[in-house]
């Protein structure tokens, strides 16, 4: 294994193991930490851990054990994935996982860049955009377990970690890798151990990716991964895959706009049915009733919780944060396991914490990367007979639960 990578949830992961298999990278994508060694041909190996959210010592933890394993396997350089709206607080997991990293590995010039254009999300003068508003006004800042409410990367980061945090502007990224690698050098002769990189394009994360050749450890999102393969001799080219017959479900539990209007397009088409969360966490509603109710349906059913931000706020404030999360997690893990023992075999997931709890309920080990369904989100092999597709609630177009069922089936 060449690579090492450390997701921090599990759509996260997946959207980064995309990204290296577009670029040439045998890549292999695992929930958790691997009990035994590596299959020897993969290249990229991305550790999916579900630590975005937990205690910041208990992700530490989990991180450093996750860097071990890459280590064992042979890796030469590691990455530290976290999601391109940077989503956080100033108490989050960030920085003490990037700073525990860095320490580890000796790592110096870090870099920080969420950037991923694809999908709207750029870096500007350290800021952080989506499309052309700052993240702090896109609506995708109401995140009901991590919100991140200052687009100034510098500013958030800055509580969360024990080093100065730096910056390379735009200037110099679009010089290229060697002006890259000088602002880099300044940085760290500065003072600086992590430090915030401007990108807007595709070519600015080729460029941070080669001026990345020699380091240690890149944190970022999915889209600063883009010019690694090339350092390892990789090139782009069509990724197999077989595709899946049988019966589809989908689920979502992401409150995100992206995903909310996606399941407004699907219901107007297909059944779907509403879970709330009152009904789930008071008993009215039972995973065993929904999943009856999904399999029993034509087409691709959606079970959906995805609704409007002040709606999970007053949920949260009725029955607590962590309770509604826990009982809404531990539903969509019980309706996938039953739907799973009732012969379903593609399962469409929408937001992070969703695909977790589908994830570890289905304790699904070992995940094939297969083609991109949209930008961000590859189709994956779970099994035999079982593959998956696991969304960020951010990401995917308007259709994207009807492409995900043609791509599972292709």
């Amino acid at each position: 294994m060449k690579l090492g990578c450390i997701g921090d949830d599990f759509t996260g992961s997946s959207d980064l193991a995309n990204t290296l298999a577009k670029e040439g990278m045998r890549t292999t994508q695992y929930t958790g930490v691997p009990a035994g060694d590596a299959d020897p041909s993969v290249e990229a190996g991305v550790v999916a851990l579900k630590s975005r959210s937990i205690d910041p010592a208990e992700a530490v933890a989990k991180s450093l054990e996750a860097l071990d394993w890459l280590r064992a396997q042979g890796c030469t350089q590691f990455f530290f994935k976290y999601c391109s709206t940077f989503d956080s607080t100033p108490e989050g997991n960030i920085g003490p996982v990037a700073d525990a990293l860095t320490e580890a590995l000796d790592a110096h010039r870090v870099i920080v860049c969420p950037a991923f254009p694809g999908t709207g999300r750029s870096v500007y003068q350290g800021h952080l955009f989506v499309n052309d508003v700052l993240l702090s006004e896109s609506g995708m800042q109401n995140h009901p377990l991590t919100p991140m409410t200052d687009p100034d990367l510098r500013r958030w980061l800055a509580p969360q970690t024990r080093y100065d945090v730096g910056h390379v502007a735009a200037a110099s990224v679009f010089a290229g890798a060697d002006a890259i690698r000088g602002a880099l050098q300044a940085e760290h002769e500065a003072g600086k151990r992590h430090i915030v990189v401007d990108a807007i394009r595709d070519e600015d994360l080729r460029a941070i990716g080669a001026a990345a050749r020699d380091l240690p450890l890149i944190t970022g999102g999915s889209g600063v991964a883009l010019g690694l393969p090339a350092n390892f001799c990789c090139a782009a080219g069509a990724v197999p895959w077989v595709g899946q017959g049988g019966r589809a479900v989908a689920l979502s539990g992401s409150c995100s706009i992206a995903t909310r209007a996606q399941v407004a397009y699907h219901a107007a088409r297909h059944p779907a049915r509403e879970v709330v969360a009152a009904d789930v966490i008071e008993g009215r509603l039972s995973a065993g009733d929904a999943a009856a109710w999904a399999l029993a349906q034509d087409g691709v059913p959606l079970l959906y919780s995805s609704a409007d931000p002040q709606v999970v706020r007053q949920v949260q404030d009725q029955f607590g944060r962590e309770r509604s999360a826990e009982a809404l997690e531990g539903f969509f893990a019980d309706v996938a396991r039953a739907v799973r023992a009732g012969g379903a075999t593609r399962i469409i997931t929408a937001g992070g914490e969703t695909s977790g709890a589908v994830v570890e309920g289905l304790a699904l080990d070992t995940l094939d990367i297969g083609p991109e369904i949209d930008p961000g989100v590859p189709a994956l092999r779970a099994g035999s007979d079982l593959v998956v597709a696991l969304k960020s609630g951010n990401f995917g177009a308007e259709d994207f639960f009807e492409k995900a069922d043609r791509v599972l089936q292709a």
